[in-house]
C-alpha cells in the first residue's frame, strides 16, 4: 500500500483545441472508432497548458492502429488490436526521460489492446481482474481497453468497489510505517522520494477512496515492466508508466471514476 499525501495534479476540460485534437478528429471519421472515448482534444491542465503532445501520442497510437486496420471483426484477441511497439517507446514526460519498454517481450496478454467485455458496469468504469492480473476501462457497446497489471502478494490483495478520489502526475511516495517496519532500509525516504523513474509509483497515480476515505490503496505505474502479469505488490495495482499515462488520460477527472477490484 502506498501513500502520497502531495495534492493531486488536476486537470479540468475546456480550452482551444492543440495539434493533438487535429489529429484525433483526422483518426474519429472512422466509424469503428466511435466507441473509443478519448478527449485529449479538450484536456488542457489546470495550470493552463495545451496537454503535451506526446502525452495524447501515448493514447492516439492505439487509436491510429486501429484506424489503419479497420478493426471491424469481433475478435478480441486480435493482434490487430493492439498498441503498437512504439506506444511503449522512450518519451519525455512532464520534463521525465521515460525508458523504452521492451514490449515484445511481455506476454501479449499483457499489452494494451481493444477487446470485447462483457459487463454490466458503465462506460468509464475501471474493472481489475485481480485472479487473471488484468485491467479494463471499460468503453460502449459491449468493448473495453484491457491493460496488464501486477497485484499484491498474498496477504496483501483486497476486493471491493472504490472510486477515484484523486490523481497525481508523477508523485511523491511515501511508504507507510508499516512498510517501513517490515522493510528498515526504506527509512531514509520516510520524507518522500521524490518523484523519478525510480520512484515506485513511477509516471502517475490514482487514488482510491471509499466514503470520503483514502483506502491507502492506488493504481500507479513502476519502474519495472517485469512484474506485470505478477502477484508482488503490497496490494495496490500497478501498470507499466506508458500504460497508466494512457489509462489516466482517458480517465474524467471532473466525474467520479468507480473502480470495481474482483476477488482473487
Amino acid at each position: 500500500m502506498y501513500f502520497d499525501n502531495n495534492a493531486a495534479a488536476m486537470c479540468s476540460y475546456g480550452g482551444r483545441k492543440t495539434g493533438a485534437a487535429l489529429a484525433y478528429q483526422q483518426f474519429v471519421n472512422h466509424k469503428a472508432l466511435t466507441n473509443v472515448v478519448i478527449t485529449f482534444h479538450r484536456k488542457r491542465c489546470a495550470t493552463g497548458r495545451p496537454m503535451h503532445i506526446k502525452h495524447a501520442l501515448l493514447g492516439l497510437s492505439l487509436v491510429g492502429l486501429l484506424a489503419a486496420a479497420g478493426c471491424t471483426t469481433t475478435d478480441g484477441m486480435s493482434s490487430g488490436r493492439m498498441a503498437p511497439v512504439s506506444a511503449y517507446a522512450a518519451v519525455k514526460d512532464e520534463g521525465v526521460d521515460l525508458p523504452r519498454v521492451p514490449i515484445n517481450e511481455v506476454d501479449d496478454k499483457y499489452r494494451r489492446q481493444i477487446v470485447d467485455y462483457k459487463t454490466d458496469e458503465k462506460p468509464g468504469t475501471i474493472v481489475v481482474d485481480t485472479k487473471e492480473r488484468l485491467l479494463y476501462y471499460v468503453l460502449e457497446d459491449g468493448k473495453a481497453v484491457r491493460y496488464g497489471v501486477g497485484v499484491g502478494r498474498d496477504g496483501f490483495r483486497w476486493s471491493g468497489t472504490a472510486y477515484i478520489g484523486r490523481r497525481a502526475e508523477w508523485p511523491t511516495w511515501y511508504p507507510p510505517a508499516a512498510m517501513v517496519k517490515r522493510q528498515p532500509e526504506l527509512k531514509e525516504f520516510a520524507g518522500g522520494m521524490d518523484a523519478g523513474i525510480m520512484n515506485p509509483l513511477g509516471a502517475r497515480a490514482l487514488y482510491l477512496y471509499r466514503n470520503g476515505n483514502d483506502t491507502l490503496y492506488r493504481i500507479h505505474g513502476n519502474p519495472n515492466w517485469t512484474s506485470i502479469g505478477q502477484s508482488v505488490s503490497s496490494g495496490c495495482i500497478r501498470m507499466i508508466n506508458q500504460d497508466i499515462i494512457d489509462l489516466y488520460a482517458r480517465v474524467d477527472p471532473d466525474k467520479r471514476t468507480k473502480v470495481v477490484v474482483l476477488p482473487g
